[in-house]
Formats: C-alpha cells, structure tokens, sequence
C-alpha cells in the first residue's frame, strides 16, 4: 500500500522501485504497479531518476503545478480498485471509459477526475469517501448526457 502520512517515504517507494527497475532487478508487489504507471509518463521518469531533488519538492496548483507523485500514486489506487471492483461497478465503468476514449490510460484520467474530487468531498468533510457520490460521477464520465 502506498498512501500514509509520511511524504518522503511514500516517494521513496517510487524512488527505490525505479532504481529496481533501471538496474534490471525483479520488481515485487506494488514496484510492478509504481513501474508501470512511470512507464507510461515519461516526463516523471527524470523526477525518479533525482531523488534528492525531488523527494522534498513541493508542486503547488497555484502556480499551475500538478504534483507528480499524486498523480503516479492515483493511477496506482485506481489500478488497485479496479482489480478488485471496489466500489463494485468501478469495471464496468472503466470498461466503458476504455470505449469512448479508446485508451485505458485516457480513461484513468477521467476516474482520476472523480477520485479526486470524492478524496477533496472527504477531506473537507472529516468522513470517509462517499462510494455512492464517487460512482455517480463515474457514471457522468461514462454517459455525460445523462
């Protein structure tokens, strides 16, 4: 698992499955997901490359930053909800993003879109994830003319 509390040690799993990866070593459990998710941004790849510039970084929206490693890391939790349906329904509607969009990554950009404002709703609200709220907003990613 990958989220706690602890910045520099959640990036350091990316930074250490990275460097298994650049040496040709066999990666294990959740470097096999850290991997591919870099794999498929080679603009974070330099990022992993650095750790000592980059484990203390901060990205700031504000400045029109996106945070690399939340990015990464929510690709990683959709990887981890989709193979095992939770919330139940979270396949199909990727099923139906990878349709409209052609690519299952476009379309873990749009759950992406969801996931973030369900973990934004909890954040402002003390309570945990609405599942419910999170699958209707999938459901509008998936048929938006309904």
């Amino acid at each position: 698992m990958l989220f706690g509390q602890d910045r520099r040690q959640l990036r350091k799993v990316f930074f250490d499955a990275w460097q298994q990866h650049r040496a040709g070593r066999q990666l294990e459990g959740v470097e096999r997901l850290v991997v591919a998710v870099a794999l498929r941004h080679p603009e974070y790849q330099p990022l992993l490359d650095q750790p000592d510039a980059s484990a203390d970084r901060d990205w700031t929206p504000e400045l029109g930053e996106s945070n690399p490693f939340l990015h990464m890391a929510m690709h990683i939790a959709i990887e981890e909800q989709l193979a095992v349906d939770r919330p139940p329904g979270i396949r199909a509607h990727f099923t139906a993003l990878c349709r409209a969009y052609g690519d299952d990554h476009e379309a873990q950009h749009h759950i992406m879109e969801c996931l973030a404002e369900s973990l934004w709703q909890a954040g402002r609200s003390g309570l945990p994830p609405d599942e419910n709220a999170y699958l209707d907003c999938l459901k509008r990613a998936t048929h938006p003319q309904t």
